[in-house]
């Protein structure tokens, strides 16, 4: 369906707000900079500002929703006889091997996470979002597989699928806010993915294929 114009304008005044947001606390800080800063920038009203951003924090992880429900889409788009593992294997590795934003293989994202490091809200939200990732893992594994709810399988398995993205993010973030390229760390992430496979066991691995 076509986005009509209403739409249109409600998103790109949404972006603009996001992006103006995210330079004052790149320069200033996310604790020195406040929502009525961000509004007088963007020259809009605090109260529009909420309408877009239910949060302060909002403003800056306003893309976490993808974020979030990143593993279960790549469970969904499994291949047939393909495993929910080896899926989000296949996936990553692909994403991280084309040195992909999506996973912070950027310049610059030293610069993002050091707004949060010295942000205690951010990184309670982003603790929080984790929890979100895992959750949506199990609820897609019990959905696929038609597993009843007191089955524990995945709730176990969906732990070590959060547990690949979470270790390789980990390494990552670590990396780049060490100031090395992105390309190395890609080629370092991929190698420490097969690692994690040959720790996976075979239970995990061959869970959930699709018919």
């Amino acid at each position: 369906m076509a986005e009509g114009l209403r739409e249109r304008k409600k998103r790109e005044t949404k972006q603009r707000i996001s992006d103006i947001a995210t330079g004052l606390f790149l320069e200033h800080g996310f604790v020195t900079v406040t929502v009525a800063d961000v509004a007088e920038a963007a020259d809009v009203s605090v109260n529009t500002v909420y309408n877009y951003f239910p949060a302060k924090e909002d403003l800056f992880l306003d893309r976490m929703e993808g974020v979030t429900l990143r593993l279960s889409r790549m469970i969904r788009g499994r291949d047939r006889g393909e495993s929910a593992a080896d899926a989000v294997l296949r996936e990553m590795r692909g994403q991280i091997g084309a040195v992909s934003p999506a996973y912070g293989l950027m310049d610059g994202f030293d610069a993002f996470m050091n707004v949060i490091e010295h942000a205690p809200t951010l990184k309670a939200r982003l603790f929080y979002l984790q929890q979100e990732v895992h959750d949506a893992v199990v609820a897609t594994l019990r959905e696929e597989t038609g597993a009843a709810a007191d089955d524990p399988l995945p709730l176990l398995v969906g732990g070590q699928i959060a547990w690949i993205e979470n270790t390789a993010v980990g390494y990552i973030t670590r990396e780049m806010t060490a100031g090395r390229k992105a390309t190395t760390v890609s080629r370092e992430t991929l190698v420490l993915l097969d690692e994690i496979e040959e720790l996976l066991s075979e239970r995990v691995l061959t869970y959930a294929v699709r018919a």
